[in-house]
């Protein structure tokens, strides 16, 4: 616990399950900011130490939605006050998370060592592509390459094709974002229990490898191929897949089970019993094209109708901004996308019956709240540091 805990019965309104909880996270790009705000959205104070200059990636850092329910203070850390200014906001925080290179914190007078020293509880977070240790521990990379190196983009894709890339969904965000916030949550837990903090080492390689557990599992029983394309979850199955329409869209199949592949079928306008027997991978092929022809003969909105409400598993394939408008997820629906601030963007989650969390400050200006910070942290540094 941080020596100088919010109160919970400051009278104020909880903000989420992590209200109280103090987060220091210094500046950097992709799945360390993610991780950063996904804890500020359920509740934790988030200041982001920001260097002085233009953000990391340039652009408008006020649509910079990974810097939401956050606060931020200029730190020059390679200037003489920097270090002491970091280490002293440490102190009085919860987590710290950082996405530099092996040893860059060390360098920098940041470390584990120096923070924990002041902050036995202190759980120190560390996020890097190849991990802390390891022959490449200390290269440059990027998601493309650690979900390729741990074997997970050799799945996404057709079999006569290259590998699709998910974007950086994989590797940063479910591989590296959501395995560090695992972590120093499970830290903060023994961090509390015991006043011990401890260093997390998350590695997106480390993350991506471990999503693959259940097919590890299946090619040991021989249920997998490892080549991409061939299996039932991979789009290699023709009922579970995708499909191109007369307009140029795309439907969505994941009819697994007998009961919603009846229903699919069904609601294609074939006769399933007239149909080459779907266990049988031999006939894949077959299937594949007879469905591909039936979903060319109408449009995406067309299916959309036929298949919507139904238990046929088909959904269409919507683009971002189709997705925040859909009837499920908009704001009149279960309110998945949200408005706030002036932008459209994803609202919290998971959600909490009790202590739900909440878009409480649009992205946060680079040094915008440094006097706040300094003055409820009782951080004088932080003034001297800022000029």
């Amino acid at each position: 616990m941080s020596p100088n805990p919010t109160p919970p019965s400051s009278g104020r309104p909880v903000a989420g399950p992590l209200d109280g909880v103090r987060v220091v996270e210094l500046a950097g790009i992709g799945p360390g900011p993610f991780a950063a705000m996904l804890l500020a959205d359920l509740g934790a104070d988030v200041v982001r130490v920001d260097r002085p200059g233009r953000p990391p990636l340039g652009g408008d850092p006020r649509r910079d939605l990974t810097n939401r329910n956050k606060r931020s203070v200029l730190v020059d850390l390679k200037s003489p006050e920097g270090p002491d200014t970091v280490r002293a906001l440490a102190a009085r925080a919860d987590i710290l998370l950082e996405g530099y290179r092996p040893g860059v914190a060390e360098r920098l007078g940041v470390g584990p060592e120096e923070c924990l020293a002041l902050h036995p509880g202190l759980v120190y977070g560390r996020m890097t592509g190849w991990g802390q240790s390891g022959p490449l521990a200390r290269r440059a990379g990027h998601d493309i390459g650690y979900i390729a190196t741990a074997g997970a983009l050799s799945m996404i894709g057709p079999p006569d094709g290259p590998p699709a890339v998910p974007a950086n969904l994989l590797g940063d965000y479910a591989g590296g974002s959501l395995y560090l916030t695992t972590g120093v949550l499970a830290a903060l837990l023994t961090a509390r229990a015991t006043g011990r903090g401890q260093v997390v080492d998350a590695a997106i390689v480390d993350g991506t490898a471990h999503l693959t557990a259940l097919f590890w599992g299946m090619l040991s029983d021989g249920s997998w191929q490892d080549a991409r394309g061939r299996n039932l979850l991979d789009g290699g199955c023709p009922h579970y897949g995708v499909y191109e329409t007369a307009d140029g869209g795309w439907m969505a199949v994941g009819a697994l089970e007998p009961q919603f592949y009846a229903v699919f079928v069904d609601l294609l306008g074939l006769d399933g019993d007239g149909l080459p027997d779907r266990a049988d991978p031999r006939n894949w092929p077959a299937l594949r094209s007879v469905f591909a022809t039936r979903f060319k003969t109408a449009t995406r909105d067309a299916w959309t109708a036929v298949f919507e409400d139904t238990d046929a598993c088909v959904a269409p394939v919507l683009s971002l901004r189709e997705a925040s408008g859909h009837r499920h997820l908009n704001v009149t629906g279960r309110g998945t996308y949200t408005e706030a601030h002036g932008v459209t963007q994803p609202a919290p989650a998971p959600r909490f019956s009790a202590t739900p969390g909440t878009l409480r400050r649009p992205p946060a200006a680079p040094g915008a709240h440094t006097p706040d910070v300094a003055r409820e942290w009782d951080v004088p540094e932080l003034l001297e540091a800022a000029g």
